[in-house]
């Protein structure tokens, strides 16, 4: 209350002195967008949300957690980080973590085999959600960092649904294991092969392990399921996506990607979306494709003029996963929204983020931030995009705002103050920043005790909701 209180005044005299706060509205629970519910799902959907506006936008503390006592030489990597409308989920090294919205206490606590070694952004319709860890070292094993145990959990109980063994991963490492899920699948690729299993049992679908000229590197879920393949030698790789049939793994179509190619991600299978690089630093292009897997049209970043963070970040964590994990990139409702590199001039937009549509490719609107205060994308949310505004002293509190593409208006949808040690939590290049069921959550990807303060608690969950 009293943080919040702080956020309360500064919007008054905000109000008085500039007028820039945008009217909220009637205050009667309106949709952000078009459509006022979410389309029915089975339980073994991936969930697709609609948000609506809160009932009011001054946002109140729901969950602050932090890890205690880290070495100063200490990084403890935190990869992800899931919420439902009860629990705000989050994974620490060896272990899984959920927090009670109600009332931010801990709800539960997962013990792992051993640490995370990919997660997948995808949950159920019904809350669930995997993840694949590196046991301990087992009797007859020579290797202890090989990732080969998939686990499937219940976020809103905490609850282990099921383990399953990896066969023939061997090879599987923190580097080069990346997971997700579709309909009714789990899937799981590391270089050197691949498998999936069935949500309800965990028993094994379909397993792609054996010697061939193109390796399994990647998956993409959600609507639909994508593989990449990475075809020749090491200098030489030619790269191919196949959509597959979730239950069966058999190839629905295949589209060969150019030659000269120094990487490739998928950050949606519906519309299907590459970002590849062509170059030395990073994506260059995005490539849509229609839903038969034929080329519709490539979108330039312009030279690096727009960064979507995809795979590595400032952070380090190039690991845990990295083939869906463009930061400051969602596409939704087919259109893609990609943030700009900020500028940092004064007085100017610290950057700005522009639509596409991902048929045609053809700009829609720019959506500019405000002077020291980026704009980043979080989330498309029955056709409006919902973005992250990180707070200044210069300029005001925190916000997620609704903007609409079609007109570029932005109605508020929280504003708030992070806590004052909530630094890396501003940025998608370090954390996680999520909105579901009308609460915004944010988690760094890695934990570091401030320099020579290792007794000091280091913030690793927080979520914001509607005061009530």
């Amino acid at each position: 209350m009293r943080l919040f209180g702080a956020v309360a005044a500064v919007l008054v005299v905000v109000l008085c002195v500039g007028g820039w706060l945008l009217m909220y509205g009637t205050g009667d629970n309106t949709p952000a967008n078009s459509k006022p519910t979410a389309a029915p799902q089975a339980p073994d959907d991936i969930r697709e949300t609609v948000e609506k506006l809160p009932s009011t936008p001054e946002g109140e503390l729901l969950v602050e957690y932090s890890e205690d006592k880290l070495p100063d030489d200490e990084t403890r990597y935190a990869p992800g980080t899931w919420a439902t409308d009860k629990i705000f989920a989050k994974g620490i090294r060896n272990r899984l973590m959920g927090f009670k919205l109600a009332d931010g206490e801990t709800a539960w606590t997962l013990k792992l085999d051993g640490h995370i070694c990919a997660t997948t952004k995808h949950v159920t319709a019904d809350g669930r959600t995997a993840v694949v860890v590196q046991p301990a070292k087992r009797k007859g094993t020579k290797d202890e960092s090989m990732c080969d145990e998939v686990v499937f959990v219940d976020l809103d109980t905490g609850k282990k649904l099921w383990t399953a063994t990896m066969p023939d991963a061997k090879t599987a490492y923190v580097t080069n294991t990346n997971l997700t899920m579709a309909r009714g699948t789990v899937a799981v690729a590391w270089g050197n092969g691949s498998v999936a299993y069935g949500m309800s049992d965990g028993k094994q679908l379909w397993k792609s392990t054996t010697v061939s000229a193109c390796e399994d590197t990647g998956f993409a879920g959600g609507r639909s399921l994508l593989v990449l393949l990475r075809c020749g030698e090491e200098s030489t790789h030619a790269y191919r996506v196949q959509k597959l049939d979730p239950a069966t793994g058999k190839p629905q179509w295949t589209y060969k990607l150019k030659d000269g190619l120094t990487g490739v991600y998928m950050p949606s299978s519906d519309p299907p979306v590459l970002a590849v690089g062509a170059g030395d630093y990073g994506v260059t292009d995005l490539i849509t494709l229609d839903d038969q897997g034929r080329y519709a049209t490539t979108i330039s970043m312009q030279g690096g003029r727009f960064d979507p963070m995809c795979g590595s970040s400032s952070d380090g964590t190039e690991y845990f996963g990295v083939m869906e994990n463009c930061y400051a990139m969602v596409v939704g409702d087919g259109k893609i929204f990609v943030a700009s590199k900020a500028d940092g001039d004064i007085g100017q937009p610290e950057n700005w983020i522009a639509g596409f549509d991902a048929k045609t490719g053809k700009t829609l609107r720019k959506f500019d931030g405000r002077s020291l205060q980026p704009l980043w994308p979080v989330k498309v949310s029955g056709g409006k995009l919902l973005a992250y505004r990180p707070s200044s002293d210069n300029v005001g509190p925190a916000a997620i705002v609704s903007i609409d593409p079609a007109t570029g208006k932005q109605t508020p949808f929280l504003f708030f103050n992070l806590p004052d040690d909530a630094t890396r939590m501003e940025t998608p290049e370090w954390s996680d920043i999520l909105v579901e069921h009308g609460t915004a959550f944010f988690s760094p990807r890695q934990l570091s005790a401030p320099s020579g303060h290792p007794d000091d608690p280091v913030l690793a969950a927080v979520a914001i909701g509607s005061f009530h």
